[in-house]
Parts: C-alpha cells; structure tokens; sequence
C-alpha cells in the first residue's frame, strides 16, 4: 500500500527539564510564540503556535527527560530572517551550534543542541 500525506510528520514532541526556560529559548530562537496549556493531559505542555490551528502540523514542548547530548532526533525549524541571524540567535539563547551552515539544493540549515541537549537544527530555504 502506498500513502502520500500531505505532511510527512504532523506532530512533534520535545523533552525539556523546564518548560518556562525552554518556552522562552524556543520563542527567541524560532521567533514563533508558545501557548502553555494545563488542562491536556497530567502534565502541562507548550503548544507551538501555528497560522492554521486545525491542520495538525505544529508540535510542543513537555516536561520529560531529554535525550541529552544530541542523541535523539533532530526537529528542523524553519529559520526566522536570515540563517546567520538564526545562528546568531541560537547561540545567544544558550544554544550549542554543532555544524557549520550546510548547502543544500533546497536551502541550506544548520544543526545545534538546545539547552537540554535535543538536537535541532534551522532551514532557511533557497530563494
């Protein structure tokens, strides 16, 4: 059987050790605003806050135990600005910059650890 989504991943879910800290990392770097929500589950969550709430594809932050040290998956943002700009970000809001910025025919991206050490990475697609 073959399946063409629209959206080949529709959710993410990041790890934190403090989701007020981390809410305010992800804002700075992403420059996309964050919704705390306590009434979804045991525990309370930092929505990513999208243009089209209903179409599924966004992701949150929870309070979890991060894989640490860029061990789990990388979740690529899509950078705010210009990439330099991003990278400029990042390291200034604690961030680890793990790679140079890397060319690639859609755009070019960069990879670096939040503060928990979840691997993430910036895409600043070709013009």
């Amino acid at each position: 059987m073959s399946y063409l989504p629209q959206h080949a991943v529709v959710w993410t879910e990041i790890p934190v050790s403090d989701l007020d800290r981390a809410m305010a990392f992800y804002a700075k770097t992403t420059g996309i605003g964050l919704k705390k929500i306590t009434d979804m589950g045991p525990n309370p969550i930092a929505m990513f806050v999208t243009e089209d709430e209903k179409s599924g594809v966004a992701g949150h932050l929870y309070p979890g135990k991060p894989a640490g040290d860029g061990s789990g998956p990388t979740i690529h943002f899509a950078a705010a600005g210009s990439l330099e700009e991003a990278v400029e970000r990042v390291t200034q809001a604690g961030a680890t910059e793990i790679s140079p910025v890397i060319t690639i025919p859609p755009g070019r991206f960069f990879y670096c650890n939040d503060p928990d050490g979840n691997s993430i990475a910036f895409f600043e697609a070709a013009a």
